[in-house]
């Protein structure tokens, strides 16, 4: 299945986040903190990007790509 750019982008940061619950709920360990600090702005800005990523795959459930919808898309 072909995705445009954003939804790669939009794919990956959901992933990146649930592989961090992952290691949170198996190991007690969080990546984001260990990289970027307890709730610093990178952090921070990295939870963010990763919600907003998330609602978007939420979306997806109900309404599809704009990009999805051109025969042109790649």
């Amino acid at each position: 299945m072909k995705k445009c750019l954003i939804c790669k982008i939009v794919s990956l940061l959901a992933g990146i986040g649930a592989v961090n619950w992952l290691l949170v709920a198996l190991l007690n360990f969080n990546l984001v903190t260990t990289l970027l600090g307890d709730m610093t702005i990178p952090a921070k800005a990295v939870y963010t990007l990763v919600g907003i990523a998330g609602v978007i795959t939420i979306l997806t459930v109900f309404v599809t790509c704009p990009c999805m919808k051109k025969t042109s898309c790649s």
